[in-house]
């Protein structure tokens, strides 16, 4: 059975455009075209669609995806690959909470003191919260990126 790209998008769970992107991306194999241009769609392309669709919900990016379709095209087996990425995901998802723990104590500390500047009727040029956070605890003072 064959498809165009909507029913293919429809039937897949995704949008037609997430369809053309991953398309230009060479996520799809090359493919059938209609004498008009239009591609046409199989159940092994809704595979893939569903698959796409899938990895995206483990968090895996666009090119790692292509990564894993195109050792499964060349006949290797993507598993110990998938696990990988999947590993890689992990680690950065248990860095960033430890950042997030870290920042949450930074903001706690920072209202803490804030608090007791002022019960102590200490002066601010424009506020203490900021003006008495020392930052040495915060993401910023660890590498991250400032804005």
């Amino acid at each position: 059975m064959t498809m165009t790209v909507g029913a293919a998008a429809q039937a897949a769970g995704v949008s037609a455009k997430a369809v053309r992107l991953w398309e230009s991306k060479g996520l799809l194999p090359p493919a059938e075209r209609t004498e008009v241009g239009y591609r046409v769609f199989t159940d092994d392309d809704l595979d893939v669609l569903r698959f796409i669709r899938q990895a995206k919900t483990l968090g895996l990016t666009l090119p790692e995806i292509k990564n894993i379709i195109d050792l499964q095209r060349d006949g290797a087996a993507p598993c110990g690959r998938v696990t990988e990425l999947l590993d890689t995901h992990i680690a950065e998802i248990d860095r960033t909470l430890a950042d997030l723990r870290q920042l949450r104590r930074s903001l706690a500390s920072a209202r803490h003191v804030a608090r007791d500047s002022q019960r102590r009727g200490e002066h601010a040029v424009i506020c203490r919260i900021i003006e008495n956070h020392t930052g040495h605890d915060s993401p910023t003072a660890h590498g991250r990126g400032e804005e």
